[in-house]
């Protein structure tokens, strides 16, 4: 059976987006992977080797201000030594956002991640839904309730601590863990073919 490496790279201000990423990691785990969890802002020699040996990177921030926080673009400007030497090429990329109103620009973090990961020669993997409650007949409690197909996008109630994520936007971010690991397993299997 394979087991591909799912490492999930970071950062939460206020703790919303921790609850996102536990959710990309129990999802990932659910379809089979090896995952791990790395907080941006405390990586460490060792974290960044995880990465390093990962087969995807999942990429997580809140987005503040129409953007990644601070935390996550120092890190980001951290990976340059990755990217000289092409460290990451041809690994799966994806990424997740949340900020405290249902737009926030949040597509804006999601394309920020997009070309990081394009500029390390990784493949995007995208969050792979219709849009939920876009009709009368349809629930805020949808998959993919705010309509997001880049990544897995959530609205937390900004004066609520952790409990103030929205149900259908954790279960959400669990559907990209595991079509990210789904999609990981695809690219390790094949990997081993053209190598066979």
């Amino acid at each position: 059976m394979i087991s591909p490496v799912v490492s999930i790279a970071y950062h939460s201000g206020y703790g919303h987006t921790v609850v996102l990423a536990e959710a990309v990691r129990t999802g990932a785990a659910a379809a089979g992977a090896v995952v791990h969890l790395i907080k941006v802002d405390e990586i460490t020699e060792e974290q960044w080797a995880t990465l390093d040996a990962s087969d995807a990177i999942v990429f997580g921030s809140p987005t503040y201000m129409g953007t990644a926080s601070g935390a996550f673009h120092v890190f980001a400007e951290s990976t340059n030594k990755r990217w000289a030497a092409q460290a990451w090429a041809d690994k799966l990329a994806a990424g997740f956002t949340n900020s405290g109103s249902k737009s926030g620009d949040k597509l804006h973090t999601l394309k920020w991640f997009q070309i990081l990961a394009g500029q390390h020669g990784m493949h995007w993997v995208n969050l792979g839904l219709k849009p939920g409650w876009s009709l009368s007949t349809d629930s805020e409690n949808d998959l993919n309730r705010l309509g997001f197909f880049v990544g897995a996008a959530a609205q937390s109630v900004g004066d609520q601590g952790v409990e103030g994520v929205h149900k259908a936007d954790i279960a959400t971010a669990e559907h990209l863990g595991r079509r990210v690991a789904e999609t990981a397993k695809v690219f390790v299997l094949g990997r081993s073919a053209a190598a066979a």
